[in-house]
């Protein structure tokens, strides 16, 4: 396969700035950090009111169910337990 039909790589075709030498000074990685942050913001879309809404109702039923979950698992291992042991839980009040 000749190389002209090879696809580019992420890091050959990344359209931001050539790499800066190893030995740049504190300051100027700070530098460097920041606006790579700043450029990562800037790529960050909020949800529409409609999305946030159905976001926020999957998260408060999935923990709801998930206290279902370890509710009834709480009570069938309290139950187990107080079986084996002879009844002296607090399950037996």
């Amino acid at each position: 396969m000749s190389e002209d039909r090879v696809t580019e790589t992420a890091a050959s075709s990344s359209k931001g700035r050539p790499a800066r030498k190893a030995d740049a000074g504190f300051l100027a990685r700070i530098t460097l950090f920041v606006r790579q942050v700043i450029g990562e913001l800037k790529k960050v879309v909020a949800p529409t009111r409609k999305e946030l809404i159905n976001y926020t109702l999957v998260v408060l039923v999935f923990v709801a169910v998930m206290m279902l979950i370890v509710t009834l698992l709480d009570l069938a291992f309290g139950t187990g337990v107080s079986w084996v042991f002879g009844g002296s839980g607090a399950a037996d009040r």
